[in-house]
């Protein structure tokens, strides 16, 4: 790699191959959350221990035991990479019976930190999932930050457009706002296309509004590879990140954000202090009540009818990313971690 370091990824893939000069070792797709969590997870080590690396980088909790063992028996570096606050995120999981969330996620809390003694390095998206790992000394915040590079090579795509499209890309599920956008394009009566990009999460809430995904307005794109959903999100006007205040989603921040700022979309997303700051503070947006689905159509109104103030934003957006909101930038950050690390 251009950094001068053998890079091998062991995780969910069809075929073992070199892409880009990193050597991928694949995993087979699980058939259910019993394999994934334990068949994957002793695949994943014996698959690890082979490599014999000088630092093993984990970026799932259910992989901290692996991690554990590796530290031990290997005297490897081990970082392990907090993308989002776990305890948290189980409090939302409405697959799990409601009176077990809270002691799972007590328990989960709990192995984290413990586990987080035995790591090298903790890496955390966002300053307040540090925050759980105060006792650790080496936190390390890496925000999750759009490619440049990946986002320039795309076009916008060619298509007669015969009114102004807002877009969401991402998980499709309810916790996501999905039915308050929908709704609000409802109340727009027909003023704005919405097109959504991704994978419904469950399945089953496909089936829950498919009438609504009949509506000549409401373009169900599905899942597309990340540059192809680049040039989506560059023939479109407005960017929606409606996330529903669910307790992991408050002091989140999700990469879709930087991506359409980074393709020049003026934005409308959830008013949690945290998208506020970056929001509001780079005037590159405007946020709302994710649960109101009147107040979201009026914001996009807004916006429609002030096409030049909604440009502005965009490129205030943009700017914001070319200056210092990339991954370019921020991955800076990690090489220079795995530098002190393999000194």
């Amino acid at each position: 790699m251009k950094n001068g370091y053998d890079v091998t990824i062991i995780a969910q893939h069809t075929e073992n191959e070199i892409v880009d000069g990193i050597k991928i070792i694949a995993l087979p797709e699980p058939k259910n959350r019993f394999e994934r969590m334990f068949f994957l997870t002793f695949k994943s080590l014996i698959r690890a221990l082979k490599e014999r690396a000088n630092v093993y980088h984990l970026h799932d909790p259910e992989l901290i035991l692996i991690g554990i063992l590796l530290k031990l028996s290997m005297k490897a570096k081990v970082i392990y990479d907090v993308h989002e606050d776990i305890p948290r995120s189980i409090l939302s999981k409405h697959w799990l019976p409601e009176y077990l969330r809270k002691f799972i996620a007590d328990m989960v809390n709990i192995i984290e930190k413990l586990s987080a003694e035995i790591f090298d390095v903790i890496i955390t998206a966002t300053p307040s999932i540090g925050e759980r790992f105060a006792r650790k000394k080496t936190i390390i915040v890496v925000r999750n930050l759009a490619i440049l590079s990946v986002i320039e090579k795309a076009n916008p795509i060619k298509f007669n457009k015969e009114k102004p499209v807002i877009i969401y890309a991402g998980g499709i599920a309810k916790t996501r706002g999905i039915k308050e956008m929908i709704k609000a394009a409802f109340h727009l009566n027909g003023k704005v296309e919405l097109w959504l990009l991704g994978l419904f999460s469950p399945e089953s809430f496909k089936e829950e509004i498919l009438s609504d995904l009949k509506k000549d307005y409401i373009k169900y794109i599905g899942y597309l590879p990340f540059e192809k959903m680049y040039s989506f999100m560059k023939s479109a006007d407005i960017g929606l990140a409606i996330f529903l205040p669910e307790p992991n989603h408050i002091a989140a921040l999700p990469n879709k954000l930087f991506e359409y700022m980074a393709v020049g979309l003026p934005i409308v997303a959830s008013d949690f202090p945290l998208w506020k700051e970056i929001i509001e503070g780079n005037n590159c947006g405007l946020t709302v009540n994710p649960l109101n689905a009147k107040e979201i159509a009026k914001v996009v109104e807004y916006l429609i009818e002030h096409p030049e103030e909604a440009k502005k934003m965009g490129e205030n957006g943009r700017k914001a990313v070319l200056e210092k909101y990339n991954w370019e930038k921020e991955s800076e950050k990690l090489i220079n971690l795995y530098k002190e690390l393999l000194r």
